[in-house]
């Protein structure tokens, strides 16, 4: 277990020194994450940049695989400029990998971050996660600094039932620091809206998988998320 938390880290603060300007420091060393394995979802997106142009100044949807498969996104916030970024399978490193290619290039308006659910489900602790959301708002205060940063709590998945308590920790951490760096910050509980009188999650929000969400499923984060989305 340390030495999957160490390579985590590893990852994290390679990522970071190569998004503050000291690219050089990390290039030194053997890559931390693997971006070949994106070049495909990276492609798509600048196909549909030169077949559809983005909204300007979107409201960005970014992270893993329940934002990719959010599939109705423009239509449930009709009227707004939402762009989807998702890519499935990313964990926190690889947003913060990617954040200027896929968060900065667009200029947006407001950010919609989810991430950290993969993360822990590849072994990394709530506060892992809390400091890697942490270093995602480092790099929103200092490349853009004045556009807020919304982020969707991990969700409860009957597939990594078991990881609750530590996804729960994760979205306590987060809100907690949320609540007190509430200028640029929110924090929507996309988590609890999922889980049933029993306190389990319900059924009819996930597909078969049971980790992926159902239309039911989105049509609860349509609700709580859309109250949080700048016009």
């Amino acid at each position: 277990m340390l030495s999957t938390s160490l390579g985590y880290w590893r990852k994290i603060v390679l990522v970071l020194l190569g998004t503050c300007g000291f690219g050089h420091v990390a290039a030194a060393q053997a890559p931390p994450i693997k971006p070949a394995q994106w070049t495909d979802e990276l492609r798509a997106f600048a196909r549909q940049d030169s077949l559809t142009p983005p909204p300007a100044h979107p409201i960005l949807f970014y992270g893993s695989s329940s934002i990719r498969k959010w599939e109705t996104l423009r239509q449930d916030f009709a009227g707004r400029p939402v762009l989807n970024r998702g890519f499935g399978g990313s964990r926190f490193p690889d947003a913060l990998y990617f954040f200027d290619q896929l968060v900065v290039a667009y200029e947006p308006r407001q950010v919609v971050l989810y991430e950290g659910d993969n993360d822990i489900g590849s072994g990394a602790s709530a506060q892992e996660v809390f400091q890697s959301f942490q270093a995602f708002e480092q790099l929103m205060q200092q490349k853009l600094p004045k556009v807020p940063l919304v982020f969707l709590a991990i969700k409860p998945s009957p597939s990594r039932w078991a990881l609750y308590p530590k996804v729960e920790e994760a979205n306590r951490l987060i809100r907690e620091y949320i609540e007190q760096h509430p200028k640029h910050l929110r924090y929507v509980d996309t988590a609890t809206p999922l889980l049933g009188r029993n306190g389990r999650p319900q059924p009819q929000f996930y597909v078969s998988d049971s980790l992926h969400m159902t239309p039911a499923g989105y049509a609860v984060w349509k609700k709580v998320v859309g109250k949080r989305l700048k016009k």
